[in-house]
């Protein structure tokens, strides 16, 4: 059995009633990323949401080990999947620390405190991510990159086996954009957790498979799943001419005696 999947998903807004997506079918296996690419506008948030029970599908289902995720309390899929957006608002200095034992909410009461083990959980998160030099900064203080690393400690902390992740790079420096790629890759690889995530940048996706990592693709383009496979497979230059309107050229290098590195390098849009 997946450990999610995707069954002929469409979904609407009332206010419109046109499809932001239709039948939609993928399934993700334990240990593996998903990378949903395309356009703005094509429904990746939006699926995003329907997989963290924001939004309710109008047709299909979403299962999660075989339940429908439409049954699930939102306190119930905060253990199962946790989330990280592609920006936080900052409105109050709370500390690294406080932030990432926000995690630890869906396991507290209403009117408890956290425990010492959602202390220590909170602590190994921000370990994990290498923050927690920072854990009694403010987290008002921090730059753009540190935010989305103590995102994803938060995110850790839940102890869930899926993370959903929102164009998680997005706002992010050259460096930072590669800090939080080489802290995916690290966390994959070691605690074995599952990464759903949107993005616009296809060299994203080749950077887990030049890194061995079990990675699928979903290029989506007018309100489906154009295509399904892994980055080899799916992101070539045809496929991109016809979702983005770009022309582009993949490339490819040796790094070392055993592995290539391959880039797709965009040349200029079609008028």
């Amino acid at each position: 059995m997946s450990l999610l999947e995707i069954i002929e998903a469409s979904f609407a807004y009332e206010k419109t009633g046109n499809n932001v997506f239709q039948e939609m079918s993928t399934s993700i296996e334990p240990g593996e990323i998903c990378c949903f690419m395309g356009p703005n506008g094509c429904g990746k948030t939006t699926l995003l949401d329907c997989i963290l029970g924001v939004h309710k599908l109008r047709k299909g289902r979403i299962l999660f080990n075989g339940k429908d995720i439409s049954s699930f309390r939102p306190g119930e899929i905060a253990r199962h999947i946790a989330y990280v957006p592609q920006s936080h608002e900052r409105t109050f200095p709370y500390r690294v620390i406080d932030i990432v034992k926000m995690g630890r909410a869906a396991y507290t009461g209403r009117f408890s405190s956290p425990s010492a083990q959602d202390k220590a959980i909170a602590q190994q998160a921000l370990e994990l991510v290498g923050l927690s030099h920072l854990k009694h900064r403010p987290y008002t203080q921090l730059s753009g990159g540190e935010g989305q690393l103590v995102m994803i400690a938060r995110a850790l902390a839940q102890k869930t086996p899926v993370i959903v992740m929102d164009e998680p790079t997005a706002h992010l420096d050259f460096k930072h954009e590669m800090v939080v790629l080489e802290t995916i890759v690290r966390l994959v690889k070691n605690s074995g957790i599952t990464v759903i995530m949107a993005t616009h940048f296809p060299n994203h996706a080749f950077y887990f498979e030049n890194n061995e990592l079990n990675i699928r693709v979903a290029l989506m383009h007018n309100k489906k799943i154009l295509a399904l496979g892994s980055p080899s497979d799916v992101i070539r230059e045809e496929n991109m001419k016809l979702i983005y309107n770009v022309n582009t050229k993949m490339v490819s290098c040796p790094l070392d005696n055993e592995s290539e590195l391959r880039q797709l390098i965009p040349v200029g849009t079609i008028i």
